[in-house]
């Protein structure tokens, strides 16, 4: 059952968090008002709650950092300098060691955090996963007035809504409604 509270497309942790501040509305309130409301969003996302290790105008910049990037890549533009080194500072917190591994007859050598990632760590390795993948595409939800970006990973990089029901829905009646005229 979706959160009544957030809306979370699930294509990308990243791209949820970046939408707290978007929505599909022309004036969308902020869903992350304050500490409560962030560590009640880490929870809907089913993540280690920072709320006390991290001072809510850090999450605040985090966001903003990564809405410029998903806006950048959504756009078909670089990815700005100060988001990739704000995603760099939050993954480079993250204790751990490399550790090697036998998978499928080949070994790996993947890092091994040492303990579970807390929400803006979690956040940042979403944003970095995306960047990394070249099959994966930003989009800004075509339906008006939404404002919502999401994670096009469709082989044919054509899909245009955040939700085919909410934002895609509306697009089918209003075509159907055109030829009706």
């Amino acid at each position: 059952m979706p959160d009544p509270e957030f809306t979370l497309l699930g294509d990308a942790l990243w791209l949820d968090f970046v939408n707290t501040a978007r929505g599909r509305s022309a004036a969308p309130p902020d869903q992350l008002p304050d500490p409560a409301a962030y560590h009640r969003w880490t929870k809907a996302e089913k993540l280690l709650s920072d709320v006390d290790a991290v001072p809510f105008p850090v999450v605040l910049a985090f966001r903003r950092e990564l809405t410029l990037l998903a806006e950048a890549l959504g756009a078909g533009r670089q990815p700005p300098a100060s988001a990739i080194a704000a995603i760099n500072a939050r993954l480079s917190g993250q204790p751990g060691h490399e550790q090697l591994i036998r998978t499928a007859g080949a070994w790996e050598l993947p890092f091994a955090p040492a303990r579970p990632a807390l929400a803006l760590d979690a956040v940042a390795r979403s944003a970095a996963l995306t960047l990394a993948d070249r099959a994966r595409t930003v989009r800004r939800c075509a339906g008006d007035p939404c404002s919502l970006l999401f994670l096009d990973a469709s082989t044919t990089q054509s899909r245009r809504w955040c939700s085919s029901a909410a934002c895609g829905g509306r697009g089918r009646i209003e075509r159907r409604r055109g030829l009706q005229r």
